[in-house]
């Protein structure tokens, strides 16, 4: 697999409810590279259908990130209680992956939080993406012992981690 570079030809903007059919193109191609994972539209995925929306009305943020025109990644984060956000949503295409940009994500979501007066930031993250566990743990989050599980169609376990916005 081919990667681009991907920091001068970035676009980062706000999402709009007219993103779903990129986000979905998006998202379902991160959950193929694994193997049962399926997107569940209208179910627990059902957010994508109209996320800026979805985002808004609990008062958080999702951006999209464009390379080149095409949808390669996105990001959002929501408030789960006074001084506490919760990381949502990291998905990078294949294509843009290794060049720094799921950091970068991470950063502007870290940003807004403490733009919104968050000190912690939370986040939970399928078992199986364990890439993502490594991003997450090399940016200064730790593991806590949580697990939960969806009971949805992909039979999703999720690990939680957290960190202080010092």
């Amino acid at each position: 697999m081919q990667t681009r570079p991907v920091e001068s030809h970035v676009r980062i903007r706000a999402a709009t409810d007219q993103d779903s059919a990129a986000l979905t193109a998006l998202v379902g191609g991160c959950f193929a590279e694994y193997p049962g994972c399926v997107l569940d539209l209208p179910g627990i995925d059902a957010w994508m259908i109209a996320p800026a929306s979805s985002y808004a009305g609990s008062g958080g943020e999702l951006w999209m990130v464009e390379l080149d025109g095409d949808t390669v990644a996105c990001v959002g984060y929501k408030p789960t209680r006074p001084g506490r956000v919760e990381l949502k949503s990291l998905y990078v295409a294949a294509v843009a992956r290794r060049g720094g940009l799921g950091a970068r994500l991470v950063g502007l979501v870290e940003d807004a939080a403490r733009a919104a007066g968050a000190a912690e930031i939370e986040l939970w993250t399928d078992s199986r993406f364990t890439d993502a566990h490594r991003l997450y743990e090399r940016l200064g989050y730790r593991r806590g012992p949580q697990t939960r599980h969806l009971n949805d169609p992909s039979d999703t376990t999720e690990f939680f981690f957290d960190r202080p916005l010092a």
